[in-house]
């Protein structure tokens, strides 16, 4: 059985990170992980991003990763020097990759001079996205926290009104810029929007992550293996309504979504229960 690589997520948003991995990559197996069922991480405390990670990445290890990439922006940029330093030691056979080094890469070799970034709100207390694009260039950096924008993707409003007047807000607030990241992986799903309201450049980072990665493995073989593009999915939260909003982010249906749940501080596969109602006791 060939060795799958991991993909991470807060919840639905990174299938459209792997929606560019397995193009990239479609001989490759994949196990895609969303933490649905405690998501979003974007306004959590960084201690609890955390553990979340923590118990994340162990899930992906025990079905066989060997290569995690956290496609969650939020979890990258606040815990993926924790995650590498934890599980990514060497002799440990595992690494962890993440998403923001090739995403400030690609800014600053698009960029003029001036980079907005819009994310979560955890995403640009961290600091990490201008301290990752300061390594690279003297851009200037302008960064806004855009928490609307994802709800919006997750009602399937992104082509309204009311997902144009968000966006354009947001853009209004970050200034002068001729960059703008996509610093979310639901945010993507708003390039319509952000096409008909934006004179500044759009960059969604998850293209470029796969190309990167088609690189890291040319030169790290053995973290992989070419299989035959299976897919798996787990989630912590409902199954079926995973199921429903996955082809919007991943471009087509899934056959099948598995259930985690948090069992003695472990995520494990379980069997989902439907839910129930009314006053709940255990």
């Amino acid at each position: 059985m060939a060795i799958p690589i991991g993909v991470y997520d807060s919840g639905y948003g990174g299938l459209s990170v792997l929606r560019h991995l397995r193009t990239a990559l479609p001989d490759h197996d994949f196990v895609y992980f969303g933490d649905s069922g405690r998501a979003p991480y974007g306004g959590r405390d960084v201690y609890t991003v955390l553990d979340f990670a923590e118990q994340s990445v162990e899930l992906l290890l025990s079905e066989g990763c060997q290569l995690v990439i956290v496609a969650c922006h939020t979890v990258s940029c606040v815990a993926l020097r924790h995650l590498q330093q934890r599980y990514a030691q060497p002799g440990s056979g595992c690494r962890v990759l993440g998403v923001t080094i090739p995403g400030a890469e690609l800014a600053v070799s698009m960029s003029e001079g001036h980079i907005g970034v819009l994310a979560t709100e955890r995403t640009v207390s961290s600091g990490t996205w201008g301290a990752e694009i300061s390594k690279l260039g003297s851009h200037r950096v302008s960064q806004r926290p855009a928490s609307l924008l994802a709800p919006i993707v997750e009602e399937g409003w992104e082509d309204t009104e009311l997902a144009e007047l968000a966006v354009q807000r947001y853009l209004a607030e970050l200034g002068d810029v001729d960059t703008v990241v996509l610093g979310c992986t639901h945010y993507p799903l708003l390039q319509r929007a952000f096409g008909r309201v934006s004179r500044a450049r759009v960059l969604d980072p998850a293209p470029y992550v796969a190309e990167r990665l088609v690189g890291w493995l040319g030169r790290h073989p053995g973290y992989a293996e070419v299989g035959t593009g299976e897919l798996r999915v787990l989630c912590s939260g409902s199954p079926g309504r995973f199921a429903a909003q996955a082809s919007r982010f991943l471009g087509h249906p899934l056959r099948a979504v598995e259930h985690v749940r948090l069992i003695d501080a472990r995520l494990e596969r379980r069997q989902a229960d439907s839910s129930p109602t009314g006053q709940i006791t255990r």
